[in-house]
């Protein structure tokens, strides 16, 4: 049995914070109901959609990857009636996550007082920018904003560049992470005291947190850290490395991995008796790479990378999206997985990397066409036939 099969899920979120924490849960086995807008549906259905590159079916990459495992119910939350049907699916769901603005909840009267008032057992999950608490709640907030707010930025580049954002969007998806991981510990947390409670995503806390280490090096030093490209403050040599054809990775953390390195690219000054400790060495860094990147530039990546690891030396190549796609550990640990479109074509995405010990991953289901599962959702809840449908749909509450 999956995981969170006997969870349910009611997923409001929208672009790609929300959409990511919600498609984890779907992905270890929720039942994950998307609620969205009648008409043009939730904004990202929009995006990509008329790339003929990055669409299928009507429906770009942005929307298929995050919204797969999801089933679609259209109701309108602005409209009386369709606000008292979506409670309705309050009274037999376990989360609700959102990343609407701070304060849009409450406008729509379905904050987690209003949802508790109807299932006293319900999570919430709200993920915004900056929190529902500080000076800065009113602030809009995207990916590459919370970035550099967060510190990490700064830190990202050569020390003559300027700073740089990561290339995957960690500010969005380091909010739909930790959302995820929040809703957990609160279901946790109900199992024992049979109530729900709200979980308060900031992603800005969240990229605050994985500063980490070395939050607390300032801290104790006061010593603000710069932009120091590959390279590392501590260990030598950790950096990447041009071959004759790309470019690999080289990272010796700790003195047995420095001497096996050194004894292998036989190079007689690696061998420097006070080079032999991690202490000897970070005064000599720009020394010992100078000699290991002449070195490697000897060879191809192939070459360097096969007789690194007989040497037991820590590597890996600077992998493209094709590379790293088809890399065979990442194949055997199933994380591309074949996910069926509407339009009955089989789209490689990336896997979930959570892994469960004796299950099998159960295949994916394709990201919903709008309103697609209304009718079977609500007709499962008690009341709604199909002459009560039929008269929801005609006001308009639910598409």
């Amino acid at each position: 049995m999956p995981a969170l099969q006997h969870i349910t899920v009611i997923d409001l979120t929208h672009m790609l914070s929300g959409p990511y924490g919600a498609m984890l849960l779907s992905d270890m086995g929720a039942r994950t109901i998307k609620v969205e807008p009648p008409g043009r549906g939730e904004g990202t259905r929009e995006l990509l959609r008329d790339d003929p590159q990055y669409s299928r079916g009507g429906d770009g990459a942005y929307f298929l990857t995050l919204n797969r495992n999801k089933q679609s119910v259209a109701i309108d939350l602005k409209h009386e009636a369709g606000r008292a049907v979506f409670l309705d699916l309050v009274r037999q769901a376990d989360v609700v996550i959102d990343n609407f603005s701070p304060g849009v909840t409450q406008r729509l009267g379905i904050d987690h007082e209003a949802l508790a008032a109807v299932n006293p057992a319900i999570v919430t999950c709200s993920i915004t920018g900056f929190g529902e608490t500080g000076p800065d709640v009113n602030r809009p907030a995207f990916d590459q904003v919370v970035q550099a707010m967060g510190g990490g930025m700064s830190i990202t580049g050569l020390p003559d560049g300027p700073p740089v954002r990561s290339g995957i969007p960690i500010g969005d998806l380091g909010g739909g992470l930790f959302g995820a991981l929040g809703v957990l510990a609160a279901l946790q947390a109900r199992s024992v005291s049979g109530k729900g409670r709200h979980v308060d995503i900031s992603m800005l806390d969240c990229q605050i947190s994985m500063l980490n280490y070395m939050a607390t090096m300032y801290f104790m030093s006061g010593e603000v850290p710069g932009r120091i490209g590959n390279s590392h403050f501590v260990h030598v040599p950790y950096n990447t490395f041009a071959t004759a054809d790309g470019y690999l990775i080289i990272a010796c953390i700790g003195d047995a991995f420095y001497q096996r390195l050194s004894q292998m690219l036989g190079r007689p000054e690696l061998q420097n008796p006070a080079w032999q400790k991690q202490a000897g060495r970070l005064p000599a860094k720009n020394e010992i790479e100078a000699i290991v990147a002449e070195e490697m530039q000897r060879l191809s990546t192939a070459e360097w990378l096969q007789r690194l690891r007989e040497a037991r030396v820590p590597c890996g190549p600077v992998n493209d999206f094709a590379a790293a796609l088809s890399d065979p550990q990442v194949l055997a640990r199933n994380m591309v997985r074949a996910t069926p479109l509407p339009t009955g074509e089989q789209l490689p995405m990336p896997g979930n990397p959570v892994k469960f010990s004796n299950h099998p991953e159960p295949p994916p289901s394709p990201a919903p066409k709008l309103g697609e599962h209304t009718d079977a959702v609500l007709s499962s809840l008690p009341g709604y036939d199909a002459d009560r449908l039929a008269q929801l749909r005609a006001q308009g509450a639910i598409g």
